[in-house]
């Protein structure tokens, strides 16, 4: 099958490469041309512009994007002069779940068809396959199925759930059509909050097990330095390369996301080439506005995303009111690190 992919940064290059290495053709392009050329040498037809993108491919055409949440509007508005009734725009990024149903109803004026699909594998989906959550037609999705189960991670990717049988469904392939026009990116935008939750949950564990030697460190003994009861009971010095490891192999928190904790602290147990500021891209924050609407309680969630505004530095001027406070009600001078 022959497809369109505009944007080729660190997902889409490696996607479009899987799908060559299925044997798809690959039509591509990129606002910068070294992207192109290089995948151009792995077998894809290069496209000089969208105009000259859109000429290369055959009607009932597809195009893929895979380009920031910012930029999509921009680049549906100009494919949209360009293509023709019954074409096919897919928005593998992460948009909000709201913009594909707006997106979805105006192509629809021209015949033009929309498809959401949230897209997890990061930059180890060339190897290993991507997750894809899908919204649209049905008959549409249906017609690009052969491209979502190239891009798929293989069955045996992960062992069966017990009390499934017969032939395995598309999801234990790595790919679902969840619904109509929105609902691959709900689900996408669900999954990315919870993975906040996941990445706050280990990283606050390993935080706990760094400093559990604090028993042996001095500590300041003064009114605003509160005792440590017991330094006894605090005077481990783990491993904890040597801890991800083991957590990796029958315990109840082993995951892929693990295995990548694993890997960062094996290269430095200290992660000295990082700064602790967490950047969040939106769907945490989607998804606590979906579950307001819906009034459902997400705390965890909540949380983690609040201690990524936390990391960058949204919080000083809090932290700064709350040692203000201490200063006017008891006068309470503040310690310097």
């Amino acid at each position: 099958m022959r497809i369109g992919i505009v944007g080729l940064g660190r997902m889409g290059a490696n996607m479009a490469a899987r799908l060559l290495d299925a044997g798809h053709e690959i039509v591509a392009w990129n606002r910068s041309p070294a992207p192109v050329e290089a995948l151009a040498k792995q077998g894809a037809i290069g496209a000089r512009t969208i105009e000259d993108l859109v000429a290369k491919l055959h009607p009932p055409r597809a195009i893929w994007l895979m380009l920031p949440a910012g930029v999509v509007d921009e680049m549906i508005a100009t494919l949209r002069r360009l293509l023709a009734r019954d074409d096919v725009i897919v928005d593998g990024g992460n948009s909000h779940y709201r913009e594909d149903l707006r997106r979805a109803s105006a192509l629809a004026e021209d015949g033009i068809h929309f498809v959401d699909v949230g897209t997890s594998g990061g930059v180890w989906g060339r190897h290993r396959g991507y997750c894809q959550m899908i919204g649209g037609e049905r008959e549409i999705v249906q017609r690009l199925d052969p491209i979502f189960a190239a891009l798929a991670p293989p069955i045996d990717a992960a062992a069966r759930t017990p009390g499934r049988a017969g032939t395995p469904s598309p999801a234990e392939h790595g790919y679902l059509h969840c619904g109509p026009h929105g609902a691959g990116h709900f689900v996408k935008m669900v999954h990315n909050g919870i993975e906040y939750g996941l990445m706050g949950a280990y990283a606050e564990g390993m935080n706990i097990l760094r400093h559990a030697n604090v028993g042996n460190a001095p500590r300041s003994v003064d009114a605003e330095t509160t005792p440590l009861e017991s330094p006894e009971l605090y005077r481990y010095d783990f491993d904890l390369p040597a801890i991800a490891e083991v957590w990796r192999r029958g315990s109840v928190v082993a995951s892929w996301l693990l295995d990548l904790v694993a890997s960062a602290l094996v290269r430095d147990p200290d992660l000295a080439d990082f700064h602790g500021r967490v950047s969040d891209s939106g769907e945490g924050r989607w998804t606590l506005k979906a579950a307001i609407d819906e009034s459902v309680p997400a705390p965890i969630l909540s949380t983690a995303l609040g201690e990524r505004f936390a990391s960058r530095g949204e919080a000083e001027f809090a932290n700064r009111l709350l040692s203000a406070m201490r200063f006017e009600f008891g006068g309470h001078q503040e310690k310097q690190p």
